[in-house]
């Protein structure tokens, strides 16, 4: 029996033996690792144009320029579209500075009826454009943006007396949010300040006395640009 166990002790060893002298599996039989997927990030580098529609709130407040009298803060709004140009740098990957400038159609206007009017002060604005640069941050398709520049639009004050009608230069600040919702299009909305300083209402304005009408509005709009 001792011989018995001994010759299989022997045999166990061998094979053990066999085993560890065998040659390691080759590295080329081994499954080869799969290469990295390469995502690229979304450029927003290039020109764009778009249509752009919102909603403005503001105020009017009509001075006579002679007495100082005051119709005090009087509000003002309505409806806005228009067309939108614009362009974009891309810088450090995630940094985008632009340059965006606007024109449409303005429904923004408002009255009071105090007794320095002669019946009716209206300050209205039948179009409006600006033209301001953008500083954004881009999470490859969304980018919040801060915006500022010039404004430019039509003032018109009116009362029972008569009405003129003016160009008036500005300014303006806001900021938004846009997103890339298909590669060449994107979606986005913003809220701007425009500040059109003070319209002159002549003679013929107001009973004889010169006026000045101020144009200040907010503005809430959304818009879709097309990236060529």
């Amino acid at each position: 029996m001792i011989r018995a166990m001994a010759a299989g002790l022997t045999w166990l060893a061998v094979a053990m033996g066999g085993t560890l002298a065998a040659e390691p599996p080759s590295p080329y039989s081994l499954p080869k690792p799969r290469a990295p997927v390469y995502v690229p990030f979304f450029s927003w580098n290039g020109p764009y144009v778009g249509l752009n529609a919102g909603y403005g709130w503001g105020t009017s407040n009509w001075t006579d320029t002679v007495t100082s009298a005051s119709t005090g803060d009087f509000n003002l709004n309505g409806g806005l579209f228009g067309l939108t140009i614009g362009m974009n740098w891309q810088m450090l990957g995630t940094l985008i500075f632009g340059a965006e400038a606007d024109f449409g159609w303005s429904g923004i206007k408002g009255s009071v009826s105090p007794a320095l009017c002669g019946g009716s002060c209206e300050t209205s604005n039948s179009w409006l454009g600006t033209a301001r640069g953008r500083i954004g941050y881009a999470w490859d398709r969304l980018m919040p943006y801060v915006t500022a520049g010039g404004a430019f639009g039509s003032v018109k004050v009116s009362d029972g007396f008569g009405s003129v009608s003016t160009t008036r230069f500005g300014w303006v600040v806001g900021l938004g949010l846009e997103y890339a919702a298909v590669d060449r299009w994107t979606v986005k909305l913003e809220y701007i300040y425009v500040d059109l300083g003070k319209a002159t209402c002549d003679a013929a304005c107001a009973g004889g006395n010169p006026f000045e009408a101020a144009f200040k509005a907010g503005i809430l709009r959304a818009g879709v640009n097309y990236r060529f």
